[in-house]
């Protein structure tokens, strides 16, 4: 059964007797360990074992990744810098009716990669995507946090803002959301993400998760002054995955405070533009940014 195109779906060809056959023309997300190799799963060993293509973030990671466990293929490198001339070379293959296995360095492909371009273009073509479910640190971070699971949103790296005033308009678009939120970060970055997240979020709890499932896998969790105060004396190393509390009905800060005093709170301590920091404010207290706005003119004449 070819791919059907119409209204952009696709579909996964007719099974066979072979259990977990490799199909033609398609493309497969494959999930990799994010420390313990042990959880690869035989179905992601089978793919990379005989996908015709094998696309990889690093080759250099994921050439050891299949060392690990005696496959040996050559792989092309699909990442940020290449990825459109590499999707163009991919989703051709895959006209052709060759099959391409994509892998990131560790997880899920297209979770804070340029997988997810890939499969949108795939997507466009009308080529048939799947995916080989496995390790996840966001989702692992996530139910070992002991906040709430119930509803959660996936932020990835803050960092990926660029400066500090982006950064903080970025935390205070969803300060008041009351979501159970989830930020990646890198070691040298730690410190001044837990410094920003207390500005505009207060003293929530946190889970900070280190190197998940590797050997010297951590999970800290308490507040945020509590993990600013511990990394202000212990230097972060590995990768980390930071579980934020929602904001809490009847929590506000801004309740006390005038709209105007709400306003200036997030220009004095976030450093946000007056219009930035009214629409702030507008959306803290679900109004709209000229009542907020109204208050400066008013009071300044």
């Amino acid at each position: 059964m070819k791919p059907v195109n119409s209204m952009n779906l696709s579909f996964a060809p007719e099974t066979s007797e072979e259990k977990n056959k490799i199909q033609p023309g398609t493309l497969y997300l494959v999930a990799t360990p994010i420390g313990n190799l042990s959880d690869i799963s035989s179905r992601a060993l089978k793919v990379l074992n005989e996908a015709d293509i094998v696309a990889a973030e690093d080759t250099r990671v994921g050439a050891k990744l299949l060392a690990a466990f005696g496959i040996k293929r050559s792989m092309m490198p699909y990442r940020e810098h290449n990825m459109r001339t590499a999707a163009e070379h991919i989703i051709e293959k895959l006209k052709e009716g060759l099959s391409c296995a994509l892998i990131t360095d560790a997880g899920m492909p297209g979770i804070s990669d340029p997988g997810a371009e890939l499969v949108a273009a795939c997507v466009d073509a009308g080529i048939c995507v799947s995916c080989i479910p496995g390790p996840n640190a966001a989702l692992t971070a996530l139910v070992l946090s002991g906040l709430d699971t119930s509803r959660f949103a996936f932020e990835g790296f803050l960092s990926d803002a660029g400066r500090t005033s982006k950064q903080k308009q970025r935390l205070s678009d969803i300060a008041s959301d009351t979501r159970t939120l989830i930020f990646y970060e890198a070691p040298h970055r730690l410190l001044a993400t837990l410094k920003l997240l207390r500005e505009a979020f207060g003293n929530r709890k946190i889970a900070v998760c280190r190197e998940l499932t590797k050997l010297n896998e951590e999970i800290r969790r308490g507040d945020i002054d509590g993990a600013i105060s511990c990394f202000e004396s212990v230097e972060p190393r590995g990768e980390f995955v930071l579980v934020v509390e929602g904001r809490q009905a009847g929590s506000e800060f801004w309740r006390s405070m005038t709209p105007r005093e709400h306003a200036e709170y997030y220009m004095e301590n976030l450093g946000l533009s007056k219009n930035e920091a009214c629409k702030a404010a507008a959306r803290d207290r679900g109004v709209a940014k000229s009542e907020i706005y109204r208050e400066f003119i008013e009071k300044d004449e």
